[in-house]
């Protein structure tokens, strides 16, 4: 058994601090715990621990102690910030860290529970980790009703795509004027019969997920409008409304996934969170930018790329823009007019150069830093 480090003085006088840095890679069951210690040196395996709040306070007084600084590091993954959140209440500095920023050697092919956490303990110990941002357990909550709204849009995609794909095999086709999934189209299935019962059975059942789907989603986004008027963040989801091209649903994903804008100090930071700035291959004399890097936040890309095809529209005030506007401080909307006027130009000038999809993945990017700029100019969100 490690016995735990404790800094002790000779003569009397002040306790010395010392950093002790623990590397956890955690999962659904156990948890391996590797230790680097302040001085340098190899880290030690310290073996393995069950994933339960009760093993890891025992973990955390064996390591720690009178004089003992513990900083903890794990990586982000599906058992999400519970352990974070339990060891910031143990007043254990602990940090969440992103799994695509740790930097990994040349060569190495070899993974297993032990290294990662040997690996996490050394490279927190030299300060070469990136930690993601943590949200607060109510801002946490929003997101997952968001995140849960879009698992419930993709499967109605999925829902529809299954009944209208089965319709086609049988040779039904949608009558000319009549527009999929309207009220016309709903009336149209409605006169469709089979002769043979298991066709039947089969196109009255993908009817009945088609409905499910849909009143499922019609029931997360009441949810989600109900949750959104009372939190704290109802003022930068009406002043995101201000834009054209955003409204209720691309602002409230905008704010559960990017947290509180202020947090990014440029423009740029905030478009490589969202993953919409180009990827670089440069040596030398020799430049080359690529496509863009995607590795960022998916959820706030896509938003932000279907709201920059708006900019293929000259720029105008009027209808649900000019209404959502209703009650925005002066200066924000003039930001949003500011963004009308040069996305759509900047669209003009790309895309009959490199093309309306490049044009409109520019686009997004721009409109990327005119959301910074508005979240800059917004107070910080206080918790109800």
């Amino acid at each position: 058994m490690h016995v735990p480090y404790r800094a002790t003085c000779v003569e009397a006088g002040p306790m010395i601090e010392r950093t002790r840095f623990v590397g956890l890679d955690v999962h659904k069951v156990n948890i391996a715990v590797a230790v680097a210690e302040e001085g340098g040196g190899q880290p030690e395996d310290h073996g393995q621990i069950a994933n339960d709040p009760s093993a890891i306070r025992k973990l955390m007084s064996r390591l720690g102690g009178t004089g003992v600084h513990l900083r903890v590091a794990y990586e982000a993954g599906p058992t999400g910030y519970a352990l974070q959140r339990q060891l910031t209440a143990m007043e254990i500095d602990c940090i969440v860290v992103a799994p695509s920023l740790i930097p990994k050697t040349p060569g190495d092919r070899v993974k297993t529970d032990r290294r990662d956490a040997l690996k996490l303990a050394r490279l927190h110990r030299s300060g070469d980790l990136t930690p993601v941002w943590i949200p607060d357990e109510a801002h946490e909550a929003l997101r997952n009703l968001v995140r849960s709204r879009g698992d419930a849009k993709a499967d109605e995609l999925r829902a529809k795509h299954r009944l209208s794909k089965f319709l086609l095999r049988q040779g039904e086709r949608t009558p000319v004027g009549v527009r999929s999934w309207s009220t016309k189209y709903d009336t149209w299935l409605n006169r469709i019969t089979f002769a043979h019962p298991a066709d039947q059975v089969v196109f009255e059942d993908y009817r009945v997920v088609v409905r499910a789907a849909v009143d499922r989603v019609q029931r997360l986004e009441v949810a989600l409008l109900q949750c959104a008027e009372t939190s704290a963040h109802v003022p930068m989801i009406a002043a995101l409304q201000a834009f054209r091209g955003i409204r209720f649903l691309t602002a409230v994903t905008i704010v559960a996934e990017a947290g509180d804008l202020r947090r990014f100090t440029t423009a740029r930071q905030f478009m490589s969170y969202v993953g919409v700035v180009p990827s670089e291959y440069s040596s030398g004399a020799a430049q080359h930018r690529g496509r863009i890097t995607k590795t960022g936040n998916a959820h706030l890309r896509h938003v932000l790329g279907e709201a920059a095809h708006h900019a293929r529209y000259a720029p105008a005030l009027k209808g649900a823009v000019k209404q959502r506007q209703e009650g925005v401080p002066k200066e924000i909307v003039d930001l949003s007019w500011r963004a009308q006027q040069r996305l759509h130009l900047r669209y003009r000038h790309l895309s009959g150069r490199i093309g309306r999809n490049k044009a409109i993945t520019a686009v997004a990017r721009e409109f990327a830093g005119f959301v910074w700029a508005l979240g800059q100019m917004m107070e910080a969100p206080t918790a109800e």
